[in-house]
């Protein structure tokens, strides 16, 4: 994990402070190394590819968390069409998880989603989808090994 930020937390102990902003072409191999770090527990290795890919041409809409000015996480909140919006690349460093950063970034989608009136849908893995459906998020569909050997997609959709 070289050059890597890490941060270490005990229970109980508070969240630093955290902060979003746009992604920045910058931040690209902090969120690859990110992406790594959740390899492959939350994403399969070959989707690597297309997050690359995706912060090379579409990251317009992807925002990044900061914890101590250094990138912790990601989300994208992307348009697909007249009041339907997708959740791409959610994403925390491993040090990060289970401390409120995910909690904030689906915080922030869902005022995002319920400003806009808008239907919210994800594709996660059958190893987040139960994190998801804690916001409210329903199944719609399971395709085993739909990201890859072993890891399962789950198509879900959240309305207000």
């Amino acid at each position: 994990m070289s050059g890597a930020a890490v941060w270490f937390y005990s229970e109980g102990m508070a969240l630093p402070p955290a902060s979003f902003r746009l992604y920045e072409a910058a931040d690209r191999e902090r969120c690859l190394a990110i992406f790594d770090e959740n390899c492959p527990e939350f994403f399969a290795p070959n989707e690597r590819a297309g997050f690359a890919a995706f912060l090379e041409r579409s990251a317009d809409d992807y925002c990044v968390c900061l914890m101590d000015g250094k990138v912790a996480g990601g989300y994208g909140l992307c348009l697909e069409g007249k009041g339907v919006m997708s959740l791409r690349w959610i994403l925390i460093a491993r040090a990060a998880q289970r401390h409120g950063i995910g909690h904030l970034m689906m915080t922030r989608v869902l005022n995002g989603i319920r400003k806009l009136k808008a239907k919210l849908v994800i594709g996660a893995s059958h190893k987040s989808a139960p994190y998801f459906a804690k916001f409210g998020a329903k199944e719609l569909k399971t395709t085993p090994d739909g990201w890859g050997p072993g890891m399962h997609r789950v198509d879900m959709e959240l309305t207000f």
